[in-house]
């Protein structure tokens, strides 16, 4: 007779919900109330007035636009480079085994300290590696934070994210049928043609799967963007997420930073759900 689990189960699964449900429904409650730390004597209901002041904000659309287009940027540089890595770590050659460690490293370094270490050491203006260089070459030193501060946020956690598309890749690799491509070679065919045809679509359903993981994730990069910028200049490196802590920690308006936390759950579902549609059907094919 078989055990029925459930009852067992049961306790795991109330935890969950409350670890999900709780802080939902107070962020809920928050972004319908007027609840502003500088003047705590304002209180009450304010229905959808902080839904309606964070539409008119300009710098909403701004952040969105910004999210977007780092998710985007990071999501096509860790997709192209992490199978240029695969392939390579997927031929033998000698040191393979330390090539691939080094390779893996970066994703168990700390958001906070992987962004210090690019902010101090490679991008800095002026005691940073890539100044070194160019000034070496006679090249003009870039302030990348000033400059280009979207674009270096964007290195910094592509950098981060990387070995996490290259290890989900390889491990594909690995599984790929080595007598198809053996018999390809036999046939003549080159090797952009045999990548082109024979690697990159078996690659296909893993690349869904790392662009899903690492979209739900990038979605909520903050650390980087803290320590290296906070969110400027002006607000050309502001992020929804980042957009939400300046509301909430630099104009102490709890009820504001709520709504927007409500409008980031909402996006993150919405991308959520097509992507996990786009995978459902490529496993189906």
């Amino acid at each position: 007779m078989a055990l029925d689990t459930h009852p067992l189960l049961a306790p795991s699964v109330l935890v969950l919900l409350l670890w999900m449900i709780v802080p939902l429904a107070l962020t809920l409650w928050f972004s319908l109330q007027r609840y502003n730390l500088l003047n705590p004597m304002r209180t009450g209901f304010a229905g959808l007035n902080n839904y309606l002041y964070l539409l008119e904000d300009p710098g909403l659309f701004n952040a969105v636009w910004h999210t977007v287009t780092l998710v985007g940027g990071v999501l096509a540089a860790t997709i192209v480079i992490g199978i240029a890595c695969a392939v390579i770590l997927n031929q033998p050659f000698a040191g393979r085994g330390i090539a691939r460690l080094l390779c893996i490293a970066p994703f168990f370094v700390m958001p906070t300290v992987s962004a210090l270490v690019w902010k101090n050491l490679l991008m800095h203006p002026v005691n940073g590696l890539f100044a070194w260089i160019s000034r070496t070459l006679g090249l003009p030193v870039v302030d990348w934070f000033t400059d280009w501060p979207l674009t270096s946020i964007g290195i910094i956690v592509a950098w981060q994210w990387i070995p996490f598309a290259t290890l989900i890749l390889l491990t594909s690799l690995q599984s790929l049928d080595h007598e198809q491509v053996e018999a390809a070679r036999i046939d003549g065919a080159k090797p952009t043609h045999i990548f082109a045809h024979i690697t990159l679509p078996h690659l296909y359903r893993p690349i869904t799967i790392v662009v899903m993981i690492e979209t739900i994730f990038l979605l909520s990069v903050f650390a980087e963007i803290l320590v290296t910028t906070a969110g400027g200049p002006g607000d050309a490196s502001t992020t929804l997420p980042f957009l939400i802590y300046k509301t909430a920690m630099l104009d102490w308006d709890i009820g504001g930073a709520s709504a927007g936390g409500v409008f980031a759950i909402i996006l993150a579902n919405v991308v959520a759900f097509f992507l996990v549609r786009t995978i459902a059907h490529n496993l189906e094919r």
